[in-house]
């Protein structure tokens, strides 16, 4: 069964659940990865309710034993690897202290290299994908495919922002990194994209941290979970005559 992983992966109404429900009611086995395996539980027993195929695997996407356990689980059916790994770090940069910097870039970036290296190697090794069957299941959309890779980013990832020094470093360093690896694999048929979240997600973290703003959610100002989900799994259908390497979401009324 071909599989796929999503690492960075919480509340049902998150992105990274949300990517998880997506690609398993496609036909994918997906591994569901993260650090709290009750979050983790909760996804898969609601994939499986919806008859998908789920795996929960706790993950630190810093540890790289860790994440090459998680991609040994996945085996060589591997199709499709998401980095959606990544929270907001503020703080100005003369009252921060090294290892909050530092905690930032490797849960930001470095975990993004341990998890697009393993991939690399996964999709190398297996050879070419499968052309898209029939039905609903979701294979590459030409044999050239042989895997694809889409890491999570922000508006963070383009420009550097007073107050948030730690988190545009680690989100911008993690751009480049994909866009490397888009270079320099897109040749052997691998398919890296960088997906920019211009702006709030309307899901449960932004709610709960914020909840006057789920009264604002009908009124255009927080991105469509579903609209977003909706851009990951159009990269993944790309063919290779036509890969899009970066995609950027955000509302109509968005100022950027």
């Amino acid at each position: 069964m071909d599989t796929a992983i999503v690492i960075g992966v919480g509340p049902d109404r998150g992105l990274g659940a949300q990517l998880c429900r997506r690609f398993a009611g496609l036909g994918l086995k997906v591994f569901v990865a993260g650090r709290t395996r009750e979050s983790l539980d909760a996804v898969v027993a609601s994939i499986e309710t919806d008859g998908g195929v789920a795996e929960a695997v706790v993950t630190d996407a810093t540890d790289e034993g860790e994440v090459a356990s998680l991609f040994d689980a996945a085996g060589d059916g591997l199709k499709l690897a998401i980095y959606n790994v990544g929270n907001n770090t503020p703080g100005r940069i003369a009252e921060m202290e090294a290892d909050y910097f530092e905690a930032a870039w490797r849960t930001g970036c470095f975990g993004g290299f341990l998890v697009g290296r393993e991939a690399v190697r996964r999709f190398l090794a297996g050879g070419p994908g499968a052309a898209a069957g029939a039905g609903s299941q979701p294979a590459p959309a030409s044999s050239g495919t042989r895997g694809t890779l889409l890491f999570t980013g922000a508006s963070a990832s383009l420009r550097g922002r007073t107050n948030f020094g730690a988190f545009n470093s680690a989100k911008g360093a993690l751009r480049n990194l994909a866009q490397a690896m888009a270079k320099e694999y897109g040749p052997e048929g691998v398919h890296v994209g960088h997906v920019v979240i211009d702006g709030g997600i309307a899901g449960e973290k932004i709610f709960g941290r914020f909840p006057d703003l789920a009264k604002d959610s009908g009124g255009g100002r927080l991105i469509s979970l579903e609209g977003i989900v909706d851009g990951y799994e159009h990269l993944y259908r790309q063919p290779p005559t036509a890969w899009t390497f970066e995609l950027d979401l955000r509302t109509s009324v968005e100022n950027w």
